[in-house]
C-alpha cells in the first residue's frame, strides 16, 4: 500500500529532551537536528506520501524549509480553533499533538504516528514497516528496549487512537494494535533520550544534520 500520511509530533526543543546532554554540544540544537533527521526520512520514504509535523517551535519549522512537501500543524490551537476540535485533539501532551495532525490527515487515508526521535531512521526500515501495517488496522512498533513505542498506525478508516508515554507498548497493544513485525536490528526501534542511546544509533549511522552537528563526538557517522 502506497499513500501513508506520517504524523510526527515535536516538542519545542527547548522543552524535548531533557536527558540528552552531550559534552560541548548545544542540547536544543540536537533535539532539532534529531527530529529533521526523522521527518527528512518519512519524507523519503516510497508508500509516504504526506508528513504532517505536528509543532509550536518556530525554530525547527525554519530549519525544516529544505524538506519539501512538509505539513505543519500548530500544536497550541487558537481558543477559536480548540472549538471544533475532538476531545481527543484537546488532551494535550504528546497524544493530543498527534491526534491533532491525525485529523488534518483524514480518516480516510492510512495514517501512522512516528515519533521525532528517530534519528538513524532509513527510509527502507519505515516502508517495510508500513508495507506491514497495511494488512492489520492498528499497528504498532517497539522501541528496542521493548517497553515503548516508537510507531503506531492506523489503516483508513479506523478512527485513530494512541497511548505514547510509559510502558507505552503494552498500552498500545492492550488497546487492540497488532505489534508490526519490525527486526530487533531495524532503526526503526532505535530512539534517542539519552547520550547512550544516542551513541547506540550513532553506531548505525546518523543522518546528516545530527551527524554534522556531533562531527567525532560519540563515534558520529552519517548514514551512507
Amino acid at each position: 500500500m502506497t499513500g501513508w500520511a506520517v504524523i510526527v509530533p515535536v516538542k519545542p526543543s527547548v522543552l524535548g529532551k531533557s536527558r540528552l546532554a552531550v559534552d560541548a554540544v548545544d542540547r536544543v540544537a540536537i533535539a532539532r537536528a534529531v527530529a529533521l533527521d526523522t521527518i527528512a526520512a518519512a519524507v523519503a520514504c516510497e508508500v509516504v506520501d504526506r508528513v504532517f509535523v505536528v509543532t509550536d517551535d518556530s525554530g525547527l519549522v525554519l530549519q525544516a524549509a529544505d524538506i519539501p512537501g512538509l505539513r505543519f500543524v500548530e500544536e497550541t490551537p487558537s481558543a477559536a480553533e480548540a472549538l471544533t476540535l475532538s476531545p481527543a485533539e484537546l488532551a494535550g501532551g504528546l497524544n493530543g499533538a498527534i491526534a491533532r495532525g491525525a485529523a488534518a490527515a483524514g480518516e480516510g487515508t492510512p495514517r501512522a504516528a512516528l515519533l521525532g526521535d528517530l534519528p538513524a531512521l532509513r527510509p527502507e526500515d519505515l516502508a517495510a514497516a508500513l508495507r506491514a501495517a497495511a494488512a492489520v488496522g492498528r499497528g504498532v512498533v517497539a522501541d528496542a528496549e521493548g517497553t515503548g513505542s516508537t510507531m503506531v498506525t492506523a489503516s483508513a478508516g479506523v478512527s485513530w487512537a494512541s497511548s505514547f508515554g510509559e510502558g507505552s507498548f503494552a498500552a498500545h497493544r492492550a488497546a487492540g494494535c497488532v505489534e508490526l513485525p519490525v527486526p530487533q536490528e531495524s532503526t526503526l526501534r532505535r530512539d534517542v533520550d539519552t547520550a547512550d542511546q544516542l551513541a547506540q544509533a550513532a553506531a548505525l549511522g546518523l543522518g546528516s544534520r545530527t551527524a554534522a552537528l556531533l562531527g567525532t563526538s560519540l563515534g558520529a557517522r552519517a548514514r551512507g
